[in-house]
């Protein structure tokens, strides 16, 4: 094996085991996004929700959170959504009974348990089923 061969060698295996690119995780959860809302028609974004149930509250990797309630799924994206992985836990202090953009929103680990990030939301918007799709 000559050596121009092994250095190509080992520059192709750290391609390929080389973390995604900004670009490459943003398209990614673009995507997934799309998934997502697919079948659905977006409503008017309100800065505050009612949650009859917070075990239906989940984190959205790299988009933000996301709670279902019958048809529609109201989706708060996160002003930074790179930052938000499917390790996170939301932690929320709530200043209501109602789910707001204005209350304070921690991440935690799931593995670790440690802190990991603070959230600011947008407006949550209603994405309800279109009705051939229900």
């Amino acid at each position: 094996m000559t050596k121009t061969f092994a250095i190509s060698a080992a520059i192709a295996a750290m391609a390929l085991t080389a973390p995604a690119s900004a670009q490459d995780r943003e398209e990614r959860a673009q995507q997934a996004f799309a998934e997502l809302v697919e079948g659905r028609t977006a409503g008017e974004p309100q800065s505050c929700i009612s949650t009859f149930s917070s075990n239906r509250l989940r984190v959205e990797e790299n988009v933000g959170l996301v709670y279902e309630r019958g048809d529609t799924i109201w989706v708060a994206r996160t002003t930074n959504p790179r930052s938000l992985d499917r390790w996170d836990v939301p932690v929320i202090q709530r200043y209501s009974s109602r789910l707001c953009t204005t209350d304070v929103t921690r991440t935690i680990d799931r593995s670790s348990g440690m802190f990991s990030g603070v959230l600011f939301l947008d407006d949550f918007v209603p994405y309800t089923l279109d009705e051939a799709e229900g």
